[in-house]
């Protein structure tokens, strides 16, 4: 197939697009490379997947409207990956336009395209932050979800909403996947993993928000990885049960799933700090402070709609996904072992 892959110098989408390109797709690859963190990091995993000649890279803004519609009249793609989004719950407080620009305007731009140019398949990032304020645990697809805690959040619940109307009006099968904590190697520097990693590394205290008492789904990038081409490859169809009358939150009767994607087994932030402190062979100083404002306590997925419709199981324990994580930073910065 011909897939369009957005933000594919991202963490996540370069790391589909690597796994889409080793299995024999074509993939065409667009990112802005913004510098909401370090653009070096972003061309390097760009580097790495220009060793394939079944890849190609177009820097690109999906905010850009006129080169969208000209992409996909040039490319004619079969289906399409959206993993660009402006990320972050903290930075949504700061810089909210920039959340506008990305996740609603350039989404639409991609429905829009999908539409024109009768694309099979559209699949994109949500989040697993439009849970809000729900305190049901685990979250479920079938839960409502109309009080979201951030603007990013607000966006993610918005692209559902966008991609239920598209799939009713015009037949556009869209599937959303709602993301829970993701971590790995090539993964994004504003995340704990990362932030931890180097504070520790330089003898730096690390900041522990909620006084180190909150849950996250962590789920390792290759769990994530087959997830998302596994949803992929299963076009979303309409669901025959569905009801007005008692409407089903995560399906409809038009080809729109959305669903979470997580490793559902959350782990407490001090043994997560622990195993990364295991592998790293340092104690890490740490700094307690309260919950960050748009922040949830606990994060858990429940992905047995997401295990029964594309057998999704999830395999890697989170010491191991740690590792493999600190192997990649020392390597990657060129940091020894015995540099602790």
């Amino acid at each position: 197939m011909k897939i369009l892959v957005t933000g594919a110098a991202g963490f996540i989408g370069f790391h589909v697009s690597r796994t889409l390109v080793e299995r024999g797709d074509e993939v065409v690859g667009i990112d802005n490379l913004n510098s909401y963190y370090d653009p070096a990091l972003k061309k390097a995993r760009i580097e790495m997947l220009h060793g394939s000649e079944n890849f190609r890279f177009i820097k690109l803004d999906l905010a850009d409207r006129e080169g969208i519609e000209e992409l996909f009249a040039i490319e004619k793609f079969n289906r399409v990956v959206n993993l660009a989004a402006q990320a972050g719950v903290r930075y949504s407080l700061e810089n909210p336009h920039s959340y506008i620009d990305s996740n609603i305007v350039g989404f639409m731009h991609l429905l829009e395209g999908c539409r024109q140019h009768h694309v099979e398949h559209l699949v994109y990032a949500s989040s697993s932050s439009v849970y809000g304020a729900n305190e049901t645990m685990p979250f479920s697809v079938h839960d409502n979800v109309d009080h979201p805690l951030s603007l990013y959040a607000a966006t993610k619940k918005s692209n559902e909403l966008m991609a239920h109307t598209y799939s009713h009006l015009y037949g556009i099968p869209t599937t959303g996947l709602r993301f829970f904590t993701v971590y790995g190697p090539w993964g994004r520097p504003d995340m704990a993993l990362f932030l931890f990693t180097k504070a520790i590394l330089e003898g730096k205290p690390i900041k522990v928000f909620n006084y180190g008492k909150h849950r996250r789904d962590f789920t390792y990038i290759d769990d994530i990885t087959e997830g998302v081409i596994r949803t992929l490859d299963h076009v979303a169809v309409p669901n025959p049960d569905w009801s007005g009358l008692k409407p089903d939150p995560g399906s409809s009767r038009a080809p729109w799933r959305v669903y979470n994607i997580g490793n559902s087994k959350p782990v407490e932030l001090m043994d997560y700090i622990g195993a990364l402190e295991k592998a790293l062979g340092k104690t890490a100083e740490k700094e307690f402070l309260p919950l960050q404002p748009g922040d949830v306590p606990d994060t858990y997925a429940d992905v047995a709609q997401l295990v029964q419709d594309v057998n999704y199981h999830p395999q890697t324990p989170v010491e191991e996904g740690i590792q493999k994580f600190v192997d990649w930073y020392r390597e990657y910065y060129k940091i020894e072992a015995s540099d602790k």
